[in-house]
């Protein structure tokens, strides 16, 4: 009999793949050993860090986010659904004049149109967020405990294009690696 949680662990589990490392311990080294990984053919690394780093998206040449046009788009849906959801309520289901105002008046609606437009604009961008980054990752694979806090690294995935182990080596000990090795990520 098959296990479901062992399924879905399985599933979530995220599948390690081998590569080769450097390990920095100032993030200014690392945002230039990237440039250079990169300048040297390399595509599709990952740079890892305790906290966000200035420059290292422009250094890995990361294209800008498409998670701001998803909670544009699903805001735009939340409003246009507030808007007909009012609507139809007050002048089509349930038809009646209060106070002599109109069967649809857009003042009174506002706190729901609103709403429903920060709504669905924040589920969808949290959703996409999910989405994109893989999560959730049940037991990921460590590099090294220390990333979490002071240390910085690069890994490069052997599928990469432009992988040489040796050049590699070289960029990496050039700007100040303390430790370069084989890994899995």
């Amino acid at each position: 009999m098959i296990n479901p949680i062992t399924v879905i662990e399985n599933l979530l589990r995220p599948k390690a793949k081998k590569g080769y490392v450097g390990l920095f311990l100032d993030e200014h080294q690392m945002v230039d050993a990237a440039r250079e990984v990169r300048e040297s053919g390399v595509s599709n690394f990952e740079a890892i860090s305790p906290f966000p780093v200035h420059g290292i998206d422009e250094a890995m040449d990361i294209p800008r986010s498409f998670i701001p046009w998803v909670t544009f788009v699903m805001g735009l849906t939340g409003c246009a659904l507030g808007v007909l959801f009012t609507w139809w309520a007050s002048a089509v289901d349930w038809p009646i004049i209060v106070g002599g105002k109109p069967m649809f008046s857009l003042a009174a609606f506002i706190p729901v149109i609103f709403e429903l437009t920060i709504l669905f604009a924040a589920l969808s961008s949290v959703g996409a967020m999910f989405y994109i980054n893989g999560l959730p990752k049940i037991d990921p694979v460590i590099i090294d405990p220390d990333l979490t806090c002071h240390k910085f690294a690069i890994f490069v995935p052997e599928c990469s294009s432009g992988f040489n182990k040796e050049s590699l080596d070289k960029i990496f000990n050039n700007h100040g690696a303390i430790e370069t090795r084989p890994a899995e990520f």
